[in-house]
Parts: C-alpha cells; sequence; structure tokens
C-alpha cells in the first residue's frame, strides 16, 4: 500500500511538472495573443459597434410604427373625446398607433446603408490590421527571447571555459610554474564572464516580459518557449522579395490598403447620402385614434312620474259647481356615465396621408454637411496616399535592411571561424607557456564578442527577411 501510494506521488509531480515545462510555439504564442490581446479586444468593440449601425440603417427602409398612450387628470372646463365640453374634475386616456414610411429621399437612406457598409468592411480591415501587426510584434519579441538564449548560451560557455583555465593556471601558480599575476588576470576574466552570464539571463527575462506583454499573460505566470535552431526557420531567397513585386502585393493583400479603400468608398457614398437631404423628401404617413373621459354621460332609459294637477275647467251639477283637473304625467331621461370600451368605439378615427417635405432653409446645415463630407473625401484619398507612399518606403527601406543584414551574418560566419582559429592557437601556446594570459584572454574575448555578433547578425537577418514576407502578404511562417 505504502509503495502504491509513494507511486502515486512521484506519477503525480512528475505529471505537474510536465504540464509546467509545456512550452510554447510562436504559433500558439501569436494565437494565444490574436484571442487574448487587449488592444485586439478594444478594436473589435469598434467592429461590432459598426455592425450595429449598419443593422439599424438597413432597418430604418421599413415603415415606422407607435403605439402612444396618455393618461390624465384635468380640472375645469375641457374638450372631452368626442369634442363636447366638460366641467370639473376628470380622468382622460387618449391612445393612437402611428406609422410614417420614407416614398422617396433622393437615396439617401439606400446610400447610407452601402456607406455604413464599407464601414462595416473597414473596421475588420482596421482589426486584421492590427493582428497582423501584432502578430509581427510576437515574432519579434520571441526571436529576441531566441537570440537572448542564445546570447546566454554563448556567454555561459566562455564562463566554463574561464573557470576551467582558472582552475589550471591555479593550479600551476600553487606549484611555483607560474607567476600569481596569471592567475589574477584569469580570476578577474572569470568575474567579468559571471557579469556577462547575468546580463544575458536578466535580457531573456526582459525579453520574455515583453512576449508575455503582448499575449496578455499574467508577468509571474510560468511561462517557456520553444527554441528551434535559427538556422531552421525558413526563409524565402532575397531575389524572389524584390521591392516593386513585394510593394504590389503589399498594395492587393495588406489590411492597411484595404482599410484605406474601404474608408474612402465609405466617405464617398456619405456624401451623396448627404447630397440628397438637401432636395425634398415625400412620405406617407398613417394613424389611428381614440380617447376616453369619465365625465361623459349617456341616457340609459327613462321613467314616468306624476306631476301637479292643472286646473282646465269647471262643471255645474244642480247648484253645485266643480273645477275640473287635469291627471299629469312625465316622462324622465335616465343618464349614466359611459363606459370606457364603448367609449373608444365611439370616438375611434382614423387618418391617412402624404407628406412633402421641402428644405427651405434650416442654417445651411444640410448644405454644410454635404461640402464637409466632400472635404472628408479628399482627406482619405491623400491619407490613402500616404500610407501607400509609406508602405512603398518602407519595403524598400526593408529590403535594403535585408540585404545589409544578410551581408554581415556572412561576413560575421568568417570572423567567427576567423576568430575560433586564433583562440585555438593561443590556447596552444598558453598550453607550453609561449603566450601570456593577457594575449589568451583578448582572443578569447574577441571570440566571445564576434560570436555574440555573429548571433545578432542572424537573428537580425531572420526577423528582416520576415518582414519582407509579411509585405509580400504571406503571413508569418516559422
Amino acid at each position: 500500500m505504502r509503495y502504491k501510494f509513494l507511486t502515486l506521488i512521484v506519477f503525480l509531480a512528475a505529471a505537474g511538472t510536465a504540464k509546467a515545462q509545456e512550452k510554447w510555439s510562436l504559433l500558439k504564442c501569436i494565437e494565444h495573443a490574436m484571442a487574448n490581446n487587449i488592444s485586439i479586444k478594444q478594436t473589435s468593440l469598434q467592429e461590432q459597434y459598426n455592425n450595429l449601425t449598419l443593422k439599424q440603417s438597413k432597418l430604418s427602409r421599413y415603415p415606422s410604427l407607435n403605439f402612444n398612450n396618455n393618461v390624465s387628470y384635468n380640472r375645469g372646463p375641457i374638450q372631452d373625446a368626442s369634442f363636447n365640453i366638460v366641467n370639473g374634475g376628470s380622468f382622460g386616456y387618449n391612445g393612437s398607433l402611428q406609422t410614417s414610411a420614407d416614398i422617396f429621399n433622393w437615396f439617401s437612406k439606400k446610400n447610407t446603408i452601402a456607406a455604413n457598409e464599407w464601414e462595416a468592411q473597414a473596421a475588420k480591415a482596421n482589426t486584421d490590421k492590427l493582428k497582423n501587426d501584432i502578430a509581427l510584434s510576437v515574432a519579434n519579441a520571441y526571436l529576441q527571447i531566441l537570440l537572448a538564449m542564445e546570447q546566454e548560451k554563448i556567454a555561459d560557455v566562455q564562463l566554463q571555459q574561464s573557470k576551467a583555465q582558472y582552475t589550471n593556471t591555479r593550479k600551476l601558480v600553487d606549484a611555483g610554474n607560474l607567476p600569481e599575476l596569471n592567475a589574477a588576470e584569469l580570476e578577474a576574466q572569470v568575474a567579468r564572464d559571471s557579469s556577462n552570464v547575468i546580463s544575458a539571463k536578466g535580457n531573456v527575462t526582459q525579453s520574455t516580459l515583453s512576449l508575455k506583454s503582448l499575449m496578455a499573460i499574467d508577468a509571474a505566470a510560468a511561462f517557456e518557449i520553444e527554441t528551434p535552431p535559427v538556422d531552421k526557420i525558413p526563409v524565402e531567397k532575397i531575389a524572389d522579395l524584390q521591392p516593386e513585386a513585394v510593394y504590389a502585393s503589399a498594395l492587393a493583400n495588406l489590411p492597411q490598403q484595404r482599410f484605406n479603400d474601404l474608408k474612402l468608398k465609405a466617405a464617398q457614398k456619405s456624401s451623396a447620402a448627404a447630397k440628397g437631404a438637401l432636395y425634398p423628401t415625400l412620405s406617407a404617413f398613417g394613424s389611428l385614434n381614440s380617447g376616453f373621459n369619465d365625465q361623459t354621460f349617456e341616457t340609459t332609459g327613462s321613467s314616468t312620474v306624476a306631476v301637479p294637477s292643472i286646473k282646465i275647467g269647471t262643471v255645474t251639477v244642480g247648484s253645485n259647481s266643480y273645477d275640473v283637473n287635469s291627471l299629469g304625467f312625465s316622462t324622465i331621461p335616465i343618464r349614466g356615465k359611459r363606459q370606457f370600451f364603448p367609449q373608444l368605439s365611439d370616438n375611434f378615427r382614423k387618418s391617412v396621408g402624404i407628406s412633402l417635405s421641402v428644405p427651405i432653409f434650416n442654417g445651411y446645415s444640410a448644405r454644410s454637411a454635404w461640402q464637409r463630407s466632400k472635404l472628408n473625401i479628399v482627406s482619405l484619398q491623400l491619407q490613402k496616399d500616404a500610407d501607400n507612399q509609406k508602405t512603398k518606403q518602407d519595403i524598400y527601406q526593408a529590403y535594403n535592411a535585408a540585404l545589409v543584414a544578410l551581408e554581415k551574418y556572412n561576413a560575421g560566419k568568417k570572423a567567427v571561424e576567423t576568430a575560433e582559429r586564433s583562440y585555438y592557437y593561443a590556447q596552444k601556446r598558453y598550453d607550453v607557456g609561449l603566450t601570456a594570459t593577457f594575449e589568451l584572454i583578448t582572443n578569447q574575448n574577441n571570440l566571445f564578442t564576434v560570436k555574440l555578433q555573429n548571433a545578432l547578425n542572424q537573428y537580425d537577418y531572420v526577423f528582416k527577411m520576415k518582414v519582407l514576407e509579411f509585405y509580400k502578404g504571406q503571413g508569418l511562417k516559422f
């Protein structure tokens, strides 16, 4: 039982370690940044906003329908729903169902819908542009980590060599074969190399934090990237990335250029919609209305009652005279309040008509809006031209930078080979006592410097080639 328990603990620990050591590839880093980067989320909100605006503008083509209800208490003489004058305090209700629809408005709504459609597509292109920028930044940060890790390896190898040399020299000094100065110089070199290792580790941490920030990952979270050999990263031949061809591809594929084109089309449609507001608008309308007042009365029946008798003559019988009176009856109407639903039926009204709205003078607002829309078209066209010009300039600069980086990288490889040979011979001479410690350290430092520079040149060349591939619209291939 104890054996099983220990086995379970070891298994869980191994599983936890494997999970903690999960490494991130560049593709995984980019995908995570696309889903979690805050700037992308903010830009996506604008895309959703534009889609809502488009939906609302499409629905504006349909007739409007509104149901209005008013309940009120009134004092004094007022006119009820039947247009009768009533006095005293009363409760009233009025209800109406109204509709209206444009018949012709010089295609203002149609152009507005088209403008909003282009705006929605432009918002998506803007989001795509930001995603491309973030992806390129992630790739740069990823390569910076790889470079920093390579520099750390070189610095660590240099440190181990210095330590081994110091150990051997210390033995020779203690044996009296070499002066103390040799050991002191190598001890100082070990200290310098240790400082270089610490700096290199700090660069790895700093580059990792930059990548985490782009990916919206907690700075304190465990994070480790895959470390593919830089020479295994696929890079196109620079002959296939001529600047004119890359520029033509950029105009057709980059989101920034699509964004400018779509914004310009949206502005042209918005201008047409603004121009339509200068002309008359024909629309139809209709309404249903009714109301109620609690002081409205009606005759609900009648009642017959006797009235005082009236003398209508005299009758003489013998010597006696008698008055003759009439027998009086009267019909009195019985009144009561008219109920709610019967009043709604009594007061029901309907109307339908056509409205023609002609703009004559409105403070020059409509014409000013049209003039501003035309200026906006000019502004967007200038912005498009400026962005195209900047893109072309950036591509030519990137091409030139890639050429320089390639030449520096090729030259750096030769420098490394030369420095390695110099250090090899210096080490051999030092081992037999033909070279001073200072000369050996100088050769070692030279080798360290050219290796670091060569690593920097190699990563710089790869990144600049990736920038050219990016402008070509091929995305990032690693």
